[in-house]
């Protein structure tokens, strides 16, 4: 249950981020979206820390498929640059958070 809250939280964080693009190009009605989106991305990774999710593996998790979905969104909804070189290091993160998943006491 505690991986539901969890990615609830990144659902909610990327949601933010991506309002936060709009907001800033002109649209401060977004900005509310960003407010509510952050305030539900923490309360969400909250929950699931009190569910038992560990610290290391949920903040791990959340920072870098925030990261690696932010960037894929902002390629589709943006046109910014998504290079291989960037691909790469997403899939390196990727890699990190697994072997920490994967270390993790459960």
């Amino acid at each position: 249950m505690g991986y539901l809250f969890l990615a609830l939280a990144i659902v909610s964080e990327v949601s933010a981020t991506l309002a936060l693009r709009v907001a800033t190009n002109g649209r401060s009605s977004f900005y509310a979206l960003v407010a509510v989106g952050y305030a539900m991305a923490f309360a969400a990774l909250t929950i699931g820390l009190r569910l038992g999710l560990p610290l290391g593996v949920a903040y791990g998790i959340w920072a870098a498929t925030g990261v690696a979905a932010t960037a894929v969104a902002a390629h589709y909804l943006f046109d910014e640059r998504l290079t291989r070189r960037m691909i790469a290091g997403i899939a390196v993160i990727a890699i990190g958070v697994l072997l920490v998943e994967l270390s993790a006491v459960h």
